[in-house]
C-alpha cells in the first residue's frame, strides 16, 4: 500500500491581478516550486506569517484553487492531470476535508443536524446510513444535546464543531484544519485542537493543521515551515522548534517555553533540557535550580 496520502511535486500558484482582487487576506503571493510529502495517519502543523501562502497551499491540496505547474497526487492518483475529471474532483473533496477558519462559510443549514447530513445526503447514501453518520459525528464533537439547535445561535467554538461535525460525516482520509481556531477564544481552541488530536490518534485520519499559533504546532509530529510561497524547514516538531535563531530569522517564534531557555542561554545562563511544552520547561527550570543540570 502506498504509504503517501498527499505528495505534491514543484507546486506553484500564482494569482493574476483579477484573483488577487478577490482574496480578502494577505495570503496572496502563492506558493513557489513546493514538494512535500504527507504520509497516511500523520498529525502535521504548517506554520508561516501572514502572507506565506500557507492557506493557498490548503486550498491548492482541495482543488479549491488549480495550480500554475507542478502535480498534486492524492491516494497515488494524479489530481492535476488534464483529463483530471470534474467527478474526480468531487472524490478528492470527499477524501480531503477542509475546514475553514469561519464557521459561518461552511455551516448551510437552519438545523445543526440537517447541516451534518448535508453530505452525506449528497453522497446518496440511505437515510438510515446518514441518520448513523450524523449521530456518529455530533457525538464526537460533543454536540449531541445541539442537534436540534439553529447553527446561528451557537457560540463560534460551537458553530466550529458543528462544522467539523459535517467534514467527519463525509468520512475523509485527511482533514486540512485552515486557520481554524484563528476566530475561536481559548476555551473554543482547546475544544477544537482536543478534536484534531482524537480524530488523528483515535480514527487515525490524517490531520493538517493550517496555524500561527506555536502552541498548536507543538502537538503535531512534524512541522512544516512555508516563508514567501517556499518551505524553508521541515521535519519532528522537537527538531524544528529547537531552531530558535532560524524561526526568528522568518519573523517566527519557538513555543514560550523554548523562548524562555533560548533567552536565558543567551543571557549567559546555560541551561540544558527541553522546554517545548510549559511541563517540560517547569521540569527544565526545576532540574537547573536544583543543581542537576549546567550552570555557567
Amino acid at each position: 500500500m502506498n504509504d503517501s496520502i498527499i505528495r505534491v511535486e514543484n507546486l506553484t500558484f500564482v494569482y493574476d491581478d483579477g484573483e488577487a482582487s478577490l482574496t480578502n487576506t494577505e495570503e496572496n503571493r502563492g506558493v513557489k516550486d513546493i514538494s512535500l510529502d504527507i504520509k497516511r495517519g500523520e498529525y502535521v502543523a504548517v506554520l508561516g506569517h501572514n502572507g506565506s501562502g500557507k492557506s493557498t497551499l490548503a486550498k491548492l491540496l482541495n482543488m479549491i484553487l488549480t495550480p500554475t505547474s507542478g502535480k498534486i497526487y492524492i491516494d497515488g492518483v494524479d489530481i492535476t492531470a488534464e483529463d483530471f475529471s470534474e467527478d474526480g474532483i468531487y472524490d478528492v473533496r470527499r477524501k480531503v476535508g477542509m475546514v475553514f477558519q469561519n464557521p459561518d462559510n461552511q455551516l448551510v443549514a437552519t438545523v445543526v443536524e440537517e447541516d451534518v447530513a448535508f453530505g452525506p445526503e449528497n453522497l446518496g447514501l440511505p437515510r438510515e446510513e446518514i441518520r448513523r453518520r450524523v449521530n456518529s459525528a455530533l457525538s464526537k464533537v460533543g454536540m449531541t444535546s445541539y442537534v436540534r439547535h439553529a447553527p446561528h445561535k451557537l457560540s463560534g467554538g460551537q458553530k466550529q464543531r458543528v462544522a467539523i461535525a459535517g467534514i467527519i460525516a463525509m468520512k475523509p482520509e485527511v482533514i486540512i484544519f485552515d486557520e481554524s481556531t484563528a476566530m475561536l477564544d481559548p476555551l473554543g481552541r482547546r475544544d477544537v485542537i482536543g478534536i484534531m488530536e482524537q480524530l488523528n490518534r483515535e480514527e487515525g485520519i490524517t490531520v493538517i493543521n493550517i496555524t500561527h499559533y506555536m502552541d498548536e504546532a507543538a502537538r503535531a509530529d512534524r512541522v512544516v515551515v512555508i516563508n514567501d510561497g517556499t518551505v524553508v524547514m521541515d521535519g519532528k516538531t522537537r527538531d524544528i522548534f529547537s531552531k530558535v535563531d532560524t524561526l526568528h530569522s522568518i519573523g517566527l517564534e519557538a513555543p514560550q517555553g523554548n523562548e524562555l531557555l533560548w533567552e536565558l542561554n543567551n543571557a549567559g545562563v546555560h541551561i540544558e533540557g527541553e522546554g517545548l511544552t510549559s511541563e517540560e520547561c517547569v521540569e527544565t527550570l526545576y532540574n537547573f535550580l536544583q543543581g542537576k543540570t549546567s550552570r555557567k
